[in-house]
């Protein structure tokens, strides 16, 4: 390969571009499941929540057990897979990954505490957190077809079906309440 050719590849971009796609590029797993996380706890809380406060500590809270669940899962079951002792760094590695998908419910959350307060309606901040959630999902799954194929086509695709899975959630949450 030339080059030109790993200039022109989009794995190369994804290696060689520091900045804001790098960082999605990182954060990537942590994001998506956020946001279908986000998107399910939505769903489990009814039509429209009665106490967009309680909604608001439900959802972040919620997302804070899971994450924090899911790196102490990781450093565990790391540990007794290699046999190593369990360090500060290794720790600090496994909330690195885990942090983005606590990122993702901060605004969905805010979004609740906004209602709460009476600035906006307790369904546009279900609207708002919804569209974040399948908004974010359809950007990395555009991302992942530009990355791995780097056509139009791969990119469109990859998008659509992304935004799709959150599409479907939330119009799950509609059917079911």
């Amino acid at each position: 390969m030339t080059k030109t050719d790993k200039q022109a590849s989009p794995t190369a971009e994804a290696t060689q571009k520091p900045g804001f796609f790098q960082r999605l590029d990182n954060a990537a797993f942590g994001v998506i499941y956020g946001a279908i996380m986000v998107l399910s706890i939505l769903m489990a809380a009814g039509d429209t929540p009665e106490n967009p406060l309680e909604t608001a500590a439900v959802l972040f809270g919620s997302v804070l057990a899971i994450t924090l669940a899911k790196a102490f899962a990781e450093v565990m079951s790391h540990a007794l897979a290699v046999r190593e002792a369990i360090t500060r760094q290794k720790w600090r590695a496994a909330w690195r990954h885990s942090y983005p998908t606590l990122a993702v419910a901060n605004l969905p959350s805010l979004f609740f505490v906004a209602a709460a307060f009476g600035w906006i309606s307790t369904d546009l901040a279900v609207y708002l957190a919804q569209s974040l959630c399948v908004a974010l999902l359809v950007l990395l799954g555009a991302r992942v077809g530009r990355v791995i194929e780097g056509t139009v086509i791969s990119t469109l695709l990859g998008g659509v079906v992304a935004g799709g899975l959150g599409v479907a959630l939330a119009v799950m949450k509609l059917v079911i309440h």
